[in-house]
């Protein structure tokens, strides 16, 4: 799922990945906003309102809402430097620190949260948009582009385009690369809004703890990579 780079990843990999990092954050969204009352998973809503006070002269407001885009540019930074970094050292596990990172942000904020809801409130937002603007990045350069899992604006535009070719384009080949691109796209689409949904239904019995259960989605999909390797190698010792 995560070690799989290059040639010898398929679209199973991509599959598994979108799944697994889609669910995460649609339930960061939901938790988020219901937290703070903030998009902790995008920028497009900040930007909007960030030029919006630009032009009501509201520049010290201004700034602080081009910190939650700069958080989340520098979540993304900080995870391909950390990819870049260590693919000259273990290419197979750079994706290993930015998980670990995003895990431990995630459970950071799920227990300190009640206490920065009434005193810091911004250190959540800065802090989700950290984790999720690390983890677009991690898998957009795992995937080669294919996936993204923070936001659904370009998938459902890509899905559009996708729908149309299929009316124009009756080659089998072409029209299996298109269903399946399709399918991969729905995957995170049903994900993203599955751990939404399951966001808030945890949000109304746990609040901002809510969080821990997508540090332990992290630490369980690297877990699962671990352990499938593991039985791989073993297995193919034994022949």
């Amino acid at each position: 799922m995560f070690s799989h780079i290059g040639k010898s990843r398929t679209p199973k990999h991509n599959l598994e990945i979108a799944s697994l990092l889609s669910f995460v954050a649609g339930l960061v969204n939901v938790v988020g906003f219901f937290s703070v009352q903030k998009l902790t998973t995008n920028v497009t809503g900040h930007f909007a309102f960030f030029v919006d006070e630009i032009f009501k002269l509201n520049f010290i407001l201004a700034f602080h809402i081009s910190l939650y885009v700069f958080f989340f540019f520098l979540g993304a930074f900080f995870a391909n430097f950390m990819v870049e970094t260590y693919s000259r050292i273990r290419e197979t596990q750079i994706y290993i620190l930015p998980i670990i990172t995003e895990a431990a942000i995630l459970g950071t904020i799920a227990f300190a949260g009640t206490y920065l809801m009434r005193e810091h409130a911004d250190v959540i937002a800065f802090s989700l948009l950290f984790a999720m603007g690390m983890q677009n990045s991690l898998v957009t350069s795992i995937s080669k582009s294919i996936v993204r899992t923070t936001h659904l604006t370009g998938l459902f535009t890509d899905m559009g385009i996708e729908f149309s070719q299929l009316f124009f384009y009756k080659d089998k080949s072409h029209k299996g690369r298109l269903i399946k691109s399709i399918k991969l796209r729905l995957t995170i689409i049903f994900m993203f809004f599955l751990g939404g949904l399951s966001g808030g239904i945890l949000f109304s019995n746990f609040g901002i703890k809510s969080l821990i259960v997508g540090s332990f989605i992290l630490i369980g999909g690297l877990l699962y990579d671990f352990l499938k390797i593991k039985f791989l190698l073993l297995k193919r010792n034994r022949r």
